[in-house]
């Protein structure tokens, strides 16, 4: 598998727009791994994972065109994770061709703001209407937490995050020929039930993504903090979740306390993680 960052930052991304903290100002000094979208991944190019508000400009200034994305794993329905206007950009009715079919898959929670936000798109059809699928080129998939299920050459198994219960948020385990990612982000520390089920699963991460919202000198709350990333990626270890080899990344920075990318990846490196940046291939 081949993965890439489409965005790994933050609601506000970073630096934020508006801002003029140390962090940010350094960030738009610097440039580079520095500058960060809202978060969103690439497998393979045909597996997207959250439908986000910047994968346009990710997939232009990256290179990573989607015409080739046949699914997408969507984590929550969170503004800075899922755009819905993006069904109706990449639909024949915008004049898009070429696109295969898309099947989505979401929770619930997840599914029912996104049909509360398209209700005018879509009048007098609903967004879960076969004939709005066949308009929007889309197939709808509800899943839920701890359930396992397959798609072209790819098994996933979808986890509960720890984060707004609300819309169902959900995390994702992703195999294919022989390996295995997790996709940890927006969360903050894991529950029980999900280190219990990684186990259930019989699941050895090759790729761990963790949430790194706070930084070093930060407490986690409602997200993970670096030192929580740490903690995580320890007892991984040492549960034996992890295959020889493996690499555990953070995604998901914001600017409040996580300094600028060169600074924070050096810090990373001293406490055994890595720091991903936007359009890095793993």
């Amino acid at each position: 598998m081949e993965l890439t960052f489409l965005g790994t930052g933050a609601a506000n991304a970073f630096p934020e727009a508006f801002c003029r903290c140390e962090n940010c100002e350094r960030a738009r000094v610097l440039g580079g791994p520095s500058l960060r979208k809202r978060s969103a991944a690439l497998i393979d190019d045909e597996l997207l994972i959250d439908l986000g508000p910047d994968i346009m400009t990710a997939s232009n200034l990256h290179g990573r065109p989607l015409t080739r994305v046949r699914y997408c794993l969507q984590t929550h329905a969170h503004a800075d994770h899922m755009d819905p206007s993006h069904f109706l950009s990449r639909s024949p009715g915008y004049g898009v061709v070429g696109a295969p079919r898309l099947h989505f898959y979401a929770s619930r929670g997840t599914l029912q703001v996104a049909a509360r936000l398209l209700e005018r798109d879509c009048a007098p059809l609903s967004f879960f209407d076969p004939e709005m699928g066949e308009q929007l080129n889309l197939e709808i998939h509800t899943i839920e937490a701890f359930q396992s299920f397959d798609f072209g050459r790819y098994r996933v198994t979808a986890f509960p995050a720890n984060h707004d219960p609300e819309v169902e948020c959900l995390l994702y385990a992703v195999e294919a020929e022989g390996r295995c990612i997790f996709y940890g982000a927006d969360t903050a520390a894991l529950p029980e039930a999900v280190w219990q089920g990684f186990h259930q699963a019989g699941l050895r991460f090759d790729v761990v993504i963790l949430d790194h919202t706070y930084g070093p000198e930060e407490l986690g709350t409602d997200h993970l903090s670096a030192r929580q990333v740490i903690a995580h990626a320890a007892r991984m270890r040492e549960e034996r979740l992890l295959a020889d080899g493996a690499r555990v990344l953070a995604t998901h920075i914001a600017h409040e306390g996580n300094p600028a990318h060169p600074e924070l990846a050096v810090w990373a490196a001293k406490h055994g993680y890595e720091v991903a940046y936007d359009g890095l291939l793993v």
